[in-house]
């Protein structure tokens, strides 16, 4: 059954947020499909074929327990024409069910290129898309001026991410704290009506409570894509310094938690199908998260 994200706003940031209180859970699902994980009732298909089915399949299977997905765009793109064609379809049903769709493209150039970009992103019908910093605010802003939300990268969740991100700067910060204060600075004038920023930040679970407690410090207002929970060795607890204080629901937490691997190559247990498989995870996840709502009041 389709799923329908009722609000009063088209702003991104407030549809993710009413998406997140719609679910009650700030679960993110990555739809990262790799042939070679596949189910084996799907190995046996052509390679296009099964990764069209699988990612199509698996939409169906999580939206019963959460509001946003986040297919990876390099799992498609490698394919081409044709798995872009099969993105395309994946974010058509995605918004058909009513999910929130965060592109992770990464894109990062100048802003004339960043505009093509950026069309393209809102043409296909994602609603966010995740960006690199470095070439500075022109790269970012023409995603935001065609009416898409932005995830810029702060602190990433890969180890050797410290190479660059801790690089101390002139001021005695480091780079990932300066980044973090120009995505703060540009998102304030793009606030919704929930508060919260159309530009966020990405910041990994898997580092250190006190190095996302002060980039959480520094960007009050953004909404957070916290990946690195799972397959990654990040847990929901790693999430709690990230989340704002007070928060009475689970979109006001300003996070959203994402799981690819963990989720969607589940196995089965006893009977389960793999669809059957996705969702048991899903579920699971997504209950789990719901306890920083809880936690934010403490």
């Amino acid at each position: 059954m389709e799923n329908a994200v009722m609000t009063n706003t088209t702003s991104p940031i407030d549809l993710l947020v009413n998406a997140i209180d719609h679910a009650g859970s700030p679960a993110c699902i990555g739809v990262d499909p790799v042939f070679d994980n596949l189910p084996n009732d799907l190995t046996s298909l052509p390679e296009l074929e099964a990764i069209e089915q699988f990612s199509i399949q698996m939409l169906d299977a999580v939206v019963s327990e959460a509001q946003v997905v986040k297919p990876q765009s390099a799992c498609f793109e490698r394919y081409g024409s044709m798995g872009y064609a099969i993105l395309e379809k994946v974010v058509a049903r995605a918004r058909d069910l009513g999910l929130i769709v965060i592109l992770d493209a990464k894109r990062g150039d100048i802003g004339s290129s960043a505009t093509h970009y950026a069309v393209g992103a809102a043409d296909m019908g994602a609603n966010f898309i995740t960006v690199s910093p470095y070439m500075g605010p022109s790269s970012i802003e023409p995603f935001l001026d065609v009416g898409l939300g932005v995830f810029s990268l702060a602190r990433t969740s890969n180890p050797d991410s410290d190479v660059v991100q801790l690089q101390e700067l002139k001021s005695g910060s480091c780079v990932a704290h300066g980044i973090s204060a120009m995505i703060a600075q540009m998102g304030q004038t793009r606030l919704g009506s929930s508060g919260l920023s159309n530009l966020g930040a990405v910041v990994g679970a898997t580092k250190s409570a006190d190095d996302v407690r002060a980039l959480r410090d520094l960007m009050p207002n953004q909404m957070l894509l916290v990946p690195g929970v799972g397959a990654q060795g990040g847990a929901v607890a790693d999430v709690k310094p990230m989340t704002r204080v007070g928060a009475n629901t689970a979109g006001q937490l300003g996070v959203i938690v994402n799981a690819s691997r963990s989720v969607i190559y589940a196995s089965p247990e006893s009977n389960e199908t793999w669809l059957e498989a996705i969702n048991r995870a899903a579920s699971e996840f997504a209950t789990e998260l719901k306890s920083l709502v809880a936690n934010s009041k403490v």
